[in-house]
């Protein structure tokens, strides 16, 4: 198996912050989420993720090319973000999760995961069902107001493994399902899952207004890692974030 390394790339010190993964999946709704929290609050770019199993692919912006597995970290308040600019084969889930866990894991103290499922109609959009790995944090998200899951159910794809990752290793972890439209990135979905979920478990106040102010921009710029997503799902692959629940 190939493994995946942290590489840190600042002397910032964690203070046991909140993880939050923001890796493409159905409707790009934990990318654009995620994407906008690290903007909003300023994260400094703390260190990239590096393995063989991940696509070989150049990453750049502003001029600069840059890892495609990164990791961003701030203090007011204590958040942790993972990001991706490509989709993660289904060869680089247990490299990416190994790290997480083994280079990462004594650097947050809780994880949140989110995973998009599909609306079944236009009213669904952006509603937002929770499970946890523990007692306590089921009962942080009722005291948050979010729908708990009681139905049986299963998440696949590389959010799924890191999930599982979590709960086997005894890590407090959140898996918040939202549902949105399969066919193009959601940012009406991302906007309703911080307003809704993650402002209340996080304790964090994020302008949410420019994702649909600027949804029709934001779809443009998601829409060709979308389309990788749906390659991998034809070629046989498992999705980024598969859901299966009614």
């Amino acid at each position: 198996m190939t493994d995946a390394t942290f590489h840190k790339q600042t002397e910032l010190e964690p203070t046991e912050p909140t993880l939050i993964e923001g890796l493409p999946g159905t409707g790009m709704v934990a990318s654009i989420a995620v994407d906008q929290i690290t903007d909003q609050l300023g994260l400094d770019r703390h260190g990239a993720i590096r393995s063989d199993a991940f696509p070989p692919v150049a990453s750049f912006t502003d001029g600069r090319i840059q890892d495609t597995v990164r990791v961003y970290l701030g203090d007011n308040p204590d958040v942790m973000t993972l990001q991706s600019d490509v989709p993660i084969p289904q060869d680089g889930f247990s490299a990416l999760s190994g790290c997480v866990l083994e280079d990462l894991t004594e650097q947050y103290k809780r994880a949140i995961f989110l995973a998009g499922a599909p609306a079944q109609s236009e009213e669904q959009r952006g509603d937002v069902i929770g499970v946890a790995t523990t007692d306590s944090l089921k009962q942080e998200l009722v005291s948050a107001n979010i729908d708990v899951k009681e139905e049986s159910g299963a998440v696949g794809g590389v959010t799924g493994k890191l999930v599982t990752a979590c709960y086997h290793a005894d890590i407090p972890a959140v898996l918040l399902l939202v549902r949105t439209d399969p066919r193009l990135p959601d940012p009406k979905a991302a906007h309703s899952v911080i307003e809704d979920a993650l402002e209340p478990l996080v304790k964090f106040d994020i302008d949410t207004d420019e994702l649909l102010d600027q949804a029709e921009g934001i779809q443009q710029q998601k829409r060709q890692i979308a389309q990788q997503l749906q390659e991998q799902s034809q070629q046989g692959e498992t999705p980024q974030s598969q859901s299966m629940f009614q």
